[in-house]
């Protein structure tokens, strides 16, 4: 019979364990990499027999959703809270920076290569959704753009990633821009790109932030210009 009383001192000692198993995770996987995870080698360290363990986390790939399922929760929380005053993209820009330069691990595990023959379920792909909805929401607060674009009119049948959000295709395309140029930024100064060039990543994050802020130029055929 499972134990279902969160108070009771088998579940407070279960919790605990997998605390434990997830703290242990994620030193390997800083020292590693995700691929390279596992279970029986955490239950050496932690003075388990390999049996003992899988009682808490049935397969290395449970023990991977359980730690892509805290990121992203982590994330969305910290989405929530700054979005809390109202949609502000700059807001989310640099909560984004400060959440993974926190644990650049974490970040990379959700944003990184993907672990070699793994699936996240369902119920992440949602926390994901929720993440995107916030963005969605800061990026049509944002000043309107102008002519439609080809990207545009592509968007607007290839939507699904929006998860139902009302936005027009024009914030769709502003919510990727957002998304895929300070990812390309975070991506690059966490994995140590920039050392050595002898510039700010942090005034070049906030740079990318401020133009993205402003509706972006569009050449004559209705494509996307250039910011100067």
């Amino acid at each position: 019979m499972v134990d279902t009383d969160t108070t009771s001192p088998r579940t407070r000692y279960r919790t605990q364990v997998r605390t434990e198993i997830k703290e242990h995770a994620w030193e390997q996987i800083a020292t590693a990499g995700a691929s390279a995870l596992s279970l029986n080698a955490i239950a050496k360290q932690m003075g388990m027999s390999g049996p003992a363990l899988y009682r808490y986390f049935a397969s290395r790939d449970e023990l991977i959703t359980e730690l892509i399922r805290d990121a992203y929760r982590s994330l969305a929380d910290t989405f929530r809270a700054a979005s809390e005053p109202g949609p502000d993209h700059a807001a989310l820009a640099h909560a984004l920076r400060g959440w993974a330069l926190d644990d650049p691990q974490r970040y990379f595990l959700i944003y990184g290569t993907p672990v070699p023959g793994y699936h996240a379920p369902d119920d992440i792909t949602a926390i994901a959704s929720e993440i995107m909805t916030t963005l969605l929401d800061a990026c049509a607060a944002l000043p309107a753009d102008g002519p439609a674009t080809p990207f545009d009119a592509h968007l607007e049948g290839h939507r699904q990633w929006a998860a139902g959000h009302p936005a027009p295709p024009a914030i769709l395309h502003r919510a990727l821009t957002f998304w895929t140029r300070l990812h390309g930024v975070l991506s690059l100064e966490l994995a140590g790109h920039f050392t050595g060039m002898g510039f700010d990543a942090a005034l070049l994050f906030t740079a990318e932030v401020d133009d993205l802020g402003q509706p972006p130029a569009r050449g004559r055929d209705g494509s996307a210009g250039i910011s100067v």
